[in-house]
């Protein structure tokens, strides 16, 4: 099926050791509301290995139904003079014990990528992800998600590495692509990195995307423990320990 979804993608930076409080209240207490209230899915909640990346952040994609979807969100999140949804006051109040910013982006998907309900019913699960955004020149990253389901996924497919992200960034001028990949094992991180100038595959990938790619950043990311790709299904209302509307 064709993927007409939109999506959003967020890094949050985290107030102190308050990461697993953190990626809990996004999954137990959001993500149901927003299932009844907006149709939005989560697509999955991580956190980011310090070691590759900005720490202590969090990584966090919603899909959405389209960029109508997501409108109608924008519409009834946008209100009043904090621009939040009144309902959401409590839970915004919380979030910010735990959280101090983050940026976002708003993301398409390549058209032959799988929904996270497809990807779930497939049995598709993760505990390990490599997480890439490739800038690239300008309306190319199109260009950048063709030739990485034609390249990259079989290059990586003998270290087990499977792609379940393909992304162009929106309101850019298609200069950058977001890739994710699901990982069997940390193991699987390392015989893929070490092998990034050495196996054909890889090197015809990696060859093929620098006609047009001008930056290339990998950082590794860790599944949260209500993460669909690890449960195996979406945050439910009873996945709550503590939190009362």
């Amino acid at each position: 099926m064709t993927n007409t979804c939109a999506y959003i993608h967020e890094f949050v930076d985290i107030r102190g050791a308050n990461r697993a409080n953190y990626m809990h209240h996004m999954t137990a207490n959001w993500s149901p509301n927003a299932q009844d209230d907006r149709n939005q899915r989560c697509f999955g909640v991580w956190g980011v290995l310090g070691s590759t990346g900005r720490w202590p952040q969090v990584c966090n994609i919603w899909e959405e139904d389209g960029l109508s979807g997501l409108a109608d969100s924008f519409a009834g999140e946008a209100v009043g003079a904090g621009l939040q949804d009144p309902k959401l006051e409590k839970w915004w109040g919380k979030a910010a014990e735990f959280r101090h910013g983050g940026l976002d982006r708003i993301l398409l998907p390549a058209a032959w990528m799988p929904t996270i309900g497809e990807q779930l019913g497939d049995g598709v699960r993760g505990e390990v992800f490599a997480h890439e955004i490739l800038r690239c020149a300008p309306q190319t990253a199109w260009d950048v998600l063709a030739r990485a389901r034609e390249w990259a996924v079989p290059a990586y497919d003998p270290f087990g590495w499977k792609l379940v992200g393909a992304w162009a960034t929106a309101m850019r001028d298609d200069d950058e692509a977001v890739l994710l990949w699901a990982l069997p094992s940390w193991q699987a991180w390392a015989d893929a990195e070490s092998a990034q100038r050495s196996d054909d595959g890889i090197v015809t990938w990696r060859t093929a995307a620098r006609a047009t790619v001008t930056d290339w950043r990998r950082i590794l990311l860790a599944a949260a423990e209500l993460c669909p790709f690890r449960t195996g299904r979406q945050p439910q209302r009873s996945d709550r320990t503590d939190w009362q509307e």
